[in-house]
């Protein structure tokens, strides 16, 4: 280890092992996320309504498997560290039911609805397993806030990445490999993602280090944890900003199949709509440690957010001939969305911080799987919330919609997630952990291990 890894800077070539876990992570979430809505209603053969409970159901409940299994990873101690080894032991796991979700089986509606259940209900839990670890991995890399803040944002590089891959590469997968035959196409093509996820979590487990332990004399307790987390205001308000957030992704990602498929007639321009947003988000993440040592994080979020809620209107006014329009207004909510996700992992970091002094303790894991609820409660309301929209306006898979079900498709494009990026900022406005006290502490933080360790 050299000089500098030890004083807490983190090497390129780990940050981009790092990376490589949130891009098997992703390949297979950011399928779920842009394709399984349209999968389950036109390929698999659920109602609108019925994923949409579904949804509500498996991500709510398996939400509060989050801070249970930070409670778990807090308390892991192994020769890999605390987070590490889950990598290793889940994720052949997490490529195999990637495969079974996205696997049509010839039974009968009750049949196929009992398998989505159980298949997503897995992949849930197998998520939190490997993910809950690998998320807290940020906060104890290394001791120094700017060193995760860059940590979270080559992350999250390699999260648009593997969106922008499977954006790109789904749709004409799944007709090459399905031949017309889409159950079939969306089945090979979830083979080939899951043995490269499994792959490159592999890699990333054997590349990654963890540097930040908690003070040798700190007292393990679960109860203490949760009652210091729920005294952390800037946790709290974190939470929220995350939960809408997800909320707001959720709903948009899974309207995109359907509005162009339905209300610009364009299903073959998906792709490249996904794709150039993925592009405009990684060229917006590449200066969120720049801008937010200029700005300040939480002033960053929140002009993201403006932003962000200002261009999903414009596809409220958009019609099917304005193409370019829809383009454009997707590149600036894209620009705009690429510090959010960083912001947010680099701030959770600064909560840990935070936590530790003021009370002494320090409980990454916890941090990191109870925000799971947000992040997880969010996805599973906004999946749930497009669904029930869709068939509350009359959505019929496969046919030609009503003017009343294209106004829904249209409106989960646009104001529905504009509103929630505006709620979004509420939390923001009431966040004062600024770099300046993110530095004090961090300091003191130094000068406690030290004393302990004398």
């Amino acid at each position: 280890m050299s000089k500098k890894e030890k004083n807490g800077y983190v090497s390129v070539r780990e940050k981009l092992g790092y990376g490589l876990g949130e891009f098997s992570s992703s390949i297979v979430w950011q399928t779920l996320m842009f394709f399984l809505p349209a999968f389950y209603t036109d390929t698999f053969g659920l109602t609108a309504a019925a994923a949409g409970t579904m949804f509500l159901i498996v991500r709510l409940f398996d939400a509060f498997d989050d801070p249970i299994m930070g409670v778990i990873a807090d308390r892991t101690n192994t020769r890999w560290g605390k987070f590490r080894p889950y990598i290793l032991w889940f994720a052949v796991p997490y490529g195999i039911v990637a495969v079974l979700m996205f696997t049509t089986p010839d039974f009968s509606y009750g049949g196929k609805l009992i398998y989505a259940y159980v298949t997503y209900s897995l992949m849930m839990l197998i998520y939190t397993a490997i993910m809950i670890p690998y998320n807290s991995i940020v906060g104890v890399i290394s001791p120094l806030s700017a060193e995760r803040t860059s940590v979270a944002s080559y992350k999250f590089v390699m999260a648009y990445l593997a969106g922008m891959s499977v954006q790109a590469l789904i749709i004409p997968m799944v007709k090459k490999f399905g031949q017309g035959n889409d159950a079939q196409g969306y089945q090979y093509a979830m083979m080939l993602l899951g043995g490269i996820s499994i792959i490159f979590f592999l890699v990333a487990f054997m590349v990654v280090r963890e540097r930040v332990e908690p003070d040798p004399a700190m007292s393990t307790s679960v109860k203490k944890d949760l009652k210091d987390l729920l005294k952390n205001k800037y946790w709290i308000l974190i939470f929220f900003t995350s939960l809408f957030v997800l909320i707001y992704v959720a709903v948009r990602s899974g309207a995109i199949m359907y509005y162009f498929q339905y209300y610009l007639g364009k299903k073959e321009l998906a792709s490249a709509f996904m794709v150039s947003g993925t592009l405009a988000v990684l060229i917006g993440v590449l200066p969120t440690r720049w801008l937010s040592a200029k700005m300040g994080k939480a002033r960053l979020f929140i002009v993201c957010l403006v932003i962000i809620a200002i261009s999903q209107v414009l596809f409220f006014f958009a019609g099917p001939e304005d193409i370019v329009l829809i383009f454009a207004a997707q590149i600036v909510f894209s620009l705009a969305s690429g510090p959010t996700m960083p912001l947010v992992w680099a701030m959770l970091a600064d909560t840990t911080d935070y936590s530790e002094w003021e009370t002494g303790r320090r409980a990454t894991g916890l941090v990191y799987s109870a925000t799971g609820i947000a992040f997880k409660g969010g996805f599973s309301i906004g999946g749930a919330v497009a669904m029930w929209i869709l068939a509350a306006f009359g959505y019929v898979a496969n046919v030609q919609q009503t003017a009343h079900s294209l106004l829904g498709i249209r409106l989960l494009m646009s104001w529905v997630p504009a509103v929630i990026a505006v709620l979004a900022i509420i939390p923001l406005i009431f966040y004062k952990l600024d770099d300046k006290t993110v530095q004090k502490i961090e300091t003191e933080l130094k000068e406690r291990k030290k004393e302990n360790e004398s």
